[in-house]
């Protein structure tokens, strides 16, 4: 079963999301709140494996308690999964939700069955489900005129390292990764887990955002370098 948090502020929107997945097979709706402090406060008393978390809320907005959420995680186990929804998929906000650490997002008029495979994926570990719209949203969002310099986090990384991390901040897949690099698909995962895990990471989306702010990409770069 995959428990699920439920967080929105809009009341009707809530019970939709909550009733839709106690409907689903292999869904565990485990709470359901109103704004971000109580999310939090939910969070760490139920364990979710996913949160759905709305973005815009009074009070304590949902890119807070992302990282309340993720940042009070005790250890013994996967940390949970955040799964934005937000009006606009172009929006200053989910940058800085994937920047706190969110695993993805998703447009509040997605269909259930959209719904339903987000939070599978999420779930499942595929902590970018839309690898293209991210990269989308980061490169409309960050700085185009100021010049980074390679962030000293980077330092830590293995040469191959750094490689498969400015490939997945280019939209690539661990599939293409692989077939670019000649290395198998398991051997990306490896360099991506060890990269997480030595940068403190909480999400592949959240890794994209470090390269593209450390300048180890540049907006308007995609796809496999000539």
């Amino acid at each position: 079963m995959t428990r699920v948090l439920v967080v929105d502020d809009q009341f009707l929107i809530r019970a939709g999301l909550v009733g839709l997945l106690r409907a689903a097979p292999g869904i565990e709706v485990v709470g359901e709140a109103a704004d971000g402090a109580d999310a939090v406060e939910q969070a760490a008393a139920t364990s979710p494996d996913v949160v759905l978390m709305d973005i815009r809320m009074p009070g304590m907005s949902g890119i807070t308690a992302t990282e309340r959420i993720l940042a009070g995680a005790d250890g013994e186990g996967p940390s949970p999964r955040i799964l934005v929804l937000t009006t606009f998929d172009l929006d200053e906000y989910v940058y800085a939700a994937l920047r706190a650490g969110a695993s993805g997002f998703l447009l509040k008029d997605a269909g259930p069955e959209r719904l339903l495979a987000a939070v599978a994926a999420v779930a499942g570990g595929d902590t970018l489900f839309a690898p293209s719209v991210t990269r989308r949203l980061i490169e409309a969002l960050a700085p185009h005129n100021r010049v980074a310099e390679p962030s000293a986090d980077l330092a830590v990384l293995t040469a191959r390292e750094v490689e498969v991390l400015g490939l997945i901040a280019q939209g690539l897949s661990n599939m293409d990764i692989a077939d670019h690099l000649f290395i198998s698909e398991a051997t990306v995962k490896t360099h991506l887990n060890r990269t997480m895990s030595k940068l403190d990471l909480s999400s592949r989306a959240q890794a994209v955002v470090l390269a593209y702010e450390s300048g180890l990409v540049k907006p308007g770069r995609t796809g496999l370098p000539g």
